[in-house]
């Protein structure tokens, strides 16, 4: 098979790294990749929201397969798009009414309420009723959740101390702080405990595939202090997630998300990650994005001990039947190298030295490309994560801080302390 993935990011690198062990592939591309994914296959210049370039570049390679990895041609409509352009070409992610999942935090909050899925409380708000958003925000506790309602490349989510600074967030946020993704605002109640990250691969008809289980860690600072970023690490299995926790999980949420699209009749034949938080062994979801998540895909990949291809392919056919999804027993746990100054401004370009210690760890390239002069420098705020198994999570993630540490460039930062609140796992 050829197949195409689309996207440039970890999640990608460790899809690519993934797809390539599969007997079933013949030519990998990917598009547009980074410095690291030219391991795995061919890195080719097009953009993932150029749906014409795609499509012609499809029929001019006999592309068997087309995976979607990021979520901005979902949400904009590609599988809608190659349904027209290219009818026989299955494609590993949802139509843009699918989409909206995680396009529009208003639409799955609905969707979450409307279909009894355990979630937050909620209302959302724009510009002209500002004034209700202030009165609902009286009848919360402390702290406070204000989200944009459309993509925000993972920034649109505000959690805040006090009243007042709650009711100036919703002010500035209706007033453009994120552009239009937030000239919706939702509001929701906090709810406290310990967050994970769920992924389903479903067919559109029914049929779906648990894969392993991740925990990641969005701030920047140890101790879960600081601004949130694209994710600074990941482990799995999570030890909170044991099969009573998870019969919750596929009963009240994975199984009213499957078919409360087919209800609507929404062909959704992808990924879907649910955002999920633990409340007292209790299963809540935060949010749903349509593709897998970034770190996560880094510790997911390696867990999958099944072929990935043949399942991604009888999902966009259609038809998972009774495909088996295997799970590797062992750990994984994954490590990101960071640019000095993310998620804030940060310098890029800066030469990359240590690729080649990785020891058994594996190295996926996030914001990382090949500059003029044939070296690899970075070129984003989240630049390598690695990868690593281990009998236990302590001794995987071990490994992958041995990795990190040999990774050199200037102004490189990453957390310590990945994983710290499991220390017997």
């Amino acid at each position: 098979m050829n197949i195409l993935l689309l996207g440039s990011g970890g999640r990608e690198s460790a899809l690519a790294w993934k797809i390539s062990q599969s007997p079933l592939t013949n030519q990998l591309y990917i598009a547009p990749g980074n410095g690291g994914t030219g391991a795995y296959g061919t890195n080719v210049a097009l953009s993932p929201v150029d749906f014409p370039a795609i499509a012609q570049f499809v029929r001019d390679h006999a592309i068997d397969l087309l995976v979607v990895g990021n979520e901005d041609p979902l949400v904009a409509g590609i599988v809608d798009y190659m349904r027209q352009a290219v009818p026989a070409l299955p494609v590993v992610g949802p139509e843009k009414a699918g989409a909206m999942l995680e396009g529009s935090k208003d639409f799955s909050k609905r969707f979450m309420t409307e279909e009894g899925i355990p979630t937050a409380r909620y209302r959302s708000f724009t510009a002209g009723t500002i004034a209700d958003g202030y009165a609902f925000l009286e009848t919360l506790q402390p702290p406070y959740v204000l989200k944009a309602d459309g993509l925000a490349a993972g920034k649109g989510v505000l959690i805040v101390p006090t009243l007042a600074e709650a009711r100036e967030a919703l002010a500035q946020m209706l007033h453009g702080m994120f552009g239009q993704s937030s000239a919706t605002v939702v509001i929701e109640e906090f709810l406290s405990g310990i967050e994970c990250s769920v992924f389903v691969l479903t067919d559109g008809h029914g049929g779906y595939r648990i894969l392993p289980v991740a925990k990641d860690y969005k701030r920047i600072g140890e101790g879960d202090t600081g601004l949130n970023t694209g994710g600074m690490g990941a482990v799995s299995p999570v030890p909170f997630a044991d099969d009573a926790f998870m019969a919750k999980v596929e009963e009240r949420i994975v199984r009213p998300t499957v078919d409360g699209l087919i209800r609507r009749g929404i062909d959704y034949r992808g990924f879907i990650f649910l955002g999920l938080i633990n409340v007292g062994g209790e299963p809540y979801v935060i949010e749903y994005n349509v593709r897998m998540g970034d770190p996560e895909t880094e510790v997911v990949m390696l867990r999958v001990a099944s072929d990935l291809v043949p399942l991604m392919l009888a999902a966009a056919k259609g038809h998972l039947g009774d495909m088996v999804l295997d799970h590797d027993t062992r750990c994984a746990a994954t490590v990101m190298a960071v640019s000095g100054g993310y998620p804030e401004a940060y310098e890029q370009g800066k030469a990359i030295s240590g690729t080649d210690l990785a020891g058994d760890s594996i190295l996926f390239h996030a914001g990382t490309k090949i500059d003029a002069d044939g070296r690899l420098v970075t070129s984003g705020g989240r630049v390598i994560a690695a990868s690593s198994y281990g009998p236990t999570l302590q001794q995987a993630l071990a490994t992958s801080y041995k990795a990190i540490e040999a990774l050199q460039f200037d102004k490189k930062y990453f957390r310590r302390d990945i994983g710290n609140e499991f220390p017997n796992s």
